[in-house]
């Protein structure tokens, strides 16, 4: 359960402290971790060790102790020398990796679970049971953040959010795919939604200096119950998609901030055809040349504003009200008047639906 490098480290670390040997051995013979050279020649000592009642034994020289998880023996742990100080340090030591065995499968439990909850895998009965019994609070403020990264690139992503999360306990960081860290995130009574915003942002910037990474990061609405979190993961995954449909410019995205594109992401394709039919009577906008195009897009920053749009165009008013004209006659819709223009803003925003949701079909 303990990777190696974790063990290594440990055992690192207390060599620099004691100055004595360390090694760590499995059950079938295999060195894991090492403080010195040619390790492996313990290894058949330490399997006849394991095989003994004793629980320590000196050893060719080096004190041998057996590391439990539970009652499962897990580990050998060898500490050079036979003096009364390397039988001291090696009961440390194992006592250390005891410790951090239990610390890890509490960790595992907790992560399982909290993957369990996320996917509505839970009975609400089995939620507040586990919930008691690993000591999670079913009754607090919290969110759930979905990083979206390029992990086949680099490992290390879950690390690092763990590193910015990991130190406070009543957080917990998570994956139940490739691609997404989840972040299940405790809040304090003051905190709202502004603070969610810049919790995101520091997200990014762990990545931001890596050119290669391409990160994105959607969060749901704050819940006040732990049978509710899956609700905040629900809407984050939402806003995570809606967001690369409609608002590809945006790093963070939020669940409250998707407008209208909610309602359009939920949308049956065969619906959306009926309708971009009816509006554009079998067109499409891609048959729009560039220039009307741009000339729609400002038209729509502007809120409808035909002197501020054709400024910001740098063409005449009278050459804008000459390509509004164009088009009303083209698709019968007259972008001046207020019910035509929301009727085409939201065809068009079907149309880019449509080409996102063919794109994941291929």
């Amino acid at each position: 359960m303990i990777s190696n490098q974790i063990l290594q480290n440990t055992i690192d670390g207390l060599k620099n402290i004691t100055r004595t040997d360390l090694c760590v051995i499995d059950v079938e013979g295999k060195v894991l971790a090492a403080t010195f050279q040619d390790a492996d020649k313990f290894a058949g000592s330490a399997q006849s060790f394991a095989a003994s009642p004793a629980d320590s034994q000196v050893v060719g020289g080096c004190q041998f102790f057996k590391v439990f998880d539970e009652h499962q023996l897990e580990y050998i742990l060898l500490a050079y020398g036979d003096t009364e100080d390397a039988y001291m340090i090696g009961k440390i030591a194992s006592f250390q990796i005891q410790n951090l065995l239990v610390a890890y499968k509490e960790r595992f439990d907790k992560d399982n679970f909290i993957k369990n909850l996320l996917l509505d895998n839970l009975l609400l009965v089995d939620i507040y049971n586990r919930a008691k019994k690993l000591h999670i609070e079913t009754e607090v403020k919290r969110v759930v953040f979905i990083v979206e990264t390029n992990r086949d690139k680099d490992g290390n992503e879950l690390e690092k959010i763990r590193s910015l999360f990991g130190g406070k306990s009543k957080d917990f960081v998570t994956a139940v795919d490739e691609k997404n860290i989840i972040v299940v995130k405790e809040l304090a009574e003051n905190e709202k939604y502004e603070d969610l915003s810049k919790t995101a942002e520091v997200i990014i910037n762990l990545f931001r200096q890596d050119v290669e990474h391409n990160v994105h990061v959607a969060y749901g609405t704050i819940v006040n119950e732990l049978k509710e979190v899956s609700r905040s993961y629900k809407e984050a995954r939402m806003a995570l998609d809606v967001g690369k449909i409609f608002f590809e410019e945006k790093d963070v995205i939020a669940y409250s901030q998707l407008g209208i594109g909610r309602l359009i992401y939920q949308l049956p394709i065969p619906l959306c055809k009926m309708f971009i039919k009816e509006i554009f009577d079998g067109k499409s906008p891609d048959d729009f040349d560039e220039e009307i195009l741009v000339t729609i897009n400002k038209f729509f920053e502007n809120s409808l504003n035909v002197s501020e749009t054709s400024r910001q165009l740098y063409i005449h008013r009278n050459t804008l009200v000459y390509r509004l004209d164009k088009l009303q006659k083209s698709t019968g819709l007259d972008l001046r008047v207020f019910e035509d223009a929301i009727t085409f803003r939201i065809a068009l925003m079907v149309v880019k639906y449509m080409k996102y949701m063919e794109t994941l079909d291929y």
